[in-house]
């Protein structure tokens, strides 16, 4: 049985991980409409991940005899004025994430809720691997800097990345 601040955390960060997903949805359309074909892709594979984050959190909070809450989100930003403003929002975001993780792993912890923290360490590692990636990513553009060609590169760059990603989550 979960105690009752650990499901309210948890519903917490389910809304953050549904919010995760539209803010990556966001960017692919920005991305999409801009004709960054790689990046819309990374974009919305990202977004269908985090939708699978929240779904993991609500199975688990439901299957504990807690109640998972679906509720209203936040909109996301639509617009940007370069990809690069995007990724920096990105980079953020997945800070934001990392620490709101952080923060629950905390209160389990306290709480002496040793299932739900154990189940959380998947976050954190995962959060690991997403700030790594969306850092890396960042890095490459402010190489690439305002040179068109390079550009053009690293969107069919991230095309692969992306294929290559899906291609290993599904084995």
């Amino acid at each position: 049985m979960l105690q009752k601040s650990i499901e309210d955390a948890l519903n917490k960060q389910i809304r953050i991980e549904a919010e995760s997903s539209q803010v990556y949805l966001s960017m692919a359309c920005w991305a999409e409409i801009h004709g960054f074909e790689g990046i819309a892709r990374f974009m919305y594979l990202q977004s269908d991940e985090e939708r699978m984050h929240m779904l993991k959190l609500i199975k688990y909070v439901n299957e504990r005899g807690g109640h998972a809450q679906i509720t209203e989100l936040k909109m996301p930003k639509t617009t940007f004025t370069a990809f690069q403003e995007m990724f920096e929002e990105l980079y953020k975001h997945e800070l934001f994430v990392s620490q709101s993780i952080n923060e629950l792993v905390h209160i389990t912890f306290e709480s002496k809720d040793y299932a739900t923290h154990n189940f959380l360490q998947w976050y954190v590692a995962e959060q690991i691997e997403e700030e790594a990636q969306a850092k890396n990513i960042l890095d490459k553009i402010n190489m690439i800097g305002d040179d068109k060609g390079g550009l053009y590169l690293f969107d069919r760059d991230i095309l692969q990345i992306t294929a290559k990603n899906a291609a290993v989550k599904q084995t």
